[in-house]
């Protein structure tokens, strides 16, 4: 659940997770630690739940992964929610769908999004996101772009 990469308008997305450095660029802690993320994501619970269904789908093909079971432990000892959605034992692939985000600069937007397993490195993959064309979204975009590239945002755009 690290981002390890993003480009400009990717980092200016997620300016709200990657407001520390690299290592806190994690999605499981930003939904779980930390209370901005109930105002980020338009449906939390789903994005908790899904967050965690495919964290249970790791911990099953990387049964040794000890930075994988450092992450469970921190999150199951620092959030009852992460614990209860974790007892559930649900699995699931995260491929594509539309999710709905409510950026702190910019507003809300519903992005689709595809997620593509990188074959040449088990463990990572690549997420894509688009707006429908004609959407709301389209120009949402543009405006977070634009604060991007700003000089409003290089403190939070810096981890490239």
């Amino acid at each position: 659940m690290d981002m390890v990469a993003a480009n400009l308008l990717g980092r200016a997305m997620y300016a709200p997770i990657l407001r520390g450095s690299r290592e806190d660029a994690n999605f499981a802690r930003h939904i779980f630690l930390d209370e901005e993320s109930h105002d980020f994501y338009l449906d939390w619970d789903r994005a908790a739940w899904t967050n965690v269904t495919i964290l249970r789908r790791e911990a099953g093909r990387s049964p040794h992964d000890k930075r994988l079971h450092a992450l469970i432990g921190e999150l199951s000892t620092r959030s009852e929610v992460f614990r209860e959605l974790w007892a559930a034992h649900d699995v699931r692939k995260h491929y594509a769908g539309v999710k709905g985000f409510v950026h702190p600069v910019v507003g809300g937007m519903e992005l689709n999004y595809q997620t593509l397993d990188l074959d040449g490195e088990p463990g990572l993959s690549m997420t894509v996101y688009t707006a429908t064309p004609g959407s709301p979204t389209v120009e949402t975009l543009g405006l977070l772009a634009s604060w991007g590239a700003s000089e409003e945002a290089p403190r939070l755009l810096s981890l490239a």
